[in-house]
């Protein structure tokens, strides 16, 4: 076995690990966290891949931006004081189990069905996810696009303060 492989059972491993603590857990804040967690082994993967660019965008918007976000939301609601859903309607609960049984066997086929080696000795060939060919098809082939973008962001931006700004008597 090599590094890479060694790497990339450990990510898969605590990325797999974190997804069913979030899920199975009580306590939303702690599973925002193991949100995180799992950010962070995708991230990781995503390095494996050589996809660097992903990788770091995965780390500073989803497990950065996103998650303060979720946090803030999820203070602010407080889901504690909420009701169960389930305990309402016991039917939906079988149906969401029948559900996931139907998605992890349709995962699990598409896993084991699938060659690994041809798949890994394409991966390690395609430079796709670089820094360095992002930059150079972002200013070469999509300049145009990637300024009108940035121009409504622009406006959208400026809007945003306008309509926040206090009208002055």
């Amino acid at each position: 076995m090599t590094l890479e492989q060694v790497l990339f059972g450990f990510f898969a491993l605590v990325a797999v690990v974190s997804a069913v603590m979030m899920i199975t857990g009580k306590n939303p804040v702690v599973s925002a966290l193991f949100l995180v967690l799992n950010f962070g082994a995708l991230s990781g993967t995503y390095v494996l891949l050589r996809a660097q660019f992903i990788a770091v965008v995965q780390i500073i918007v989803y497990a950065g931006a996103i998650m303060v976000l979720f946090l803030f939301v999820l203070m602010l609601l407080r889901p504690d004081r909420e009701q169960s859903y389930f305990k309402d309607k016991p039917q939906m609960k079988l149906l969401a189990i029948i559900v996931g049984v139907l998605m992890l066997a349709q995962i699990a086929y598409a896993v084991l069905s699938t060659t690994t080696g041809k798949v890994a000795e394409e991966a390690s060939r395609i430079e796709t996810g670089t820094i360095e060919n992002i930059g150079r098809e972002l200013y070469t082939t999509y300049l145009l696009p990637f300024e009108a973008i940035a121009f409504v962001l622009l406006t959208a931006t400026l809007g945003a303060l306008v309509l926040s700004k206090k009208k002055l008597d």
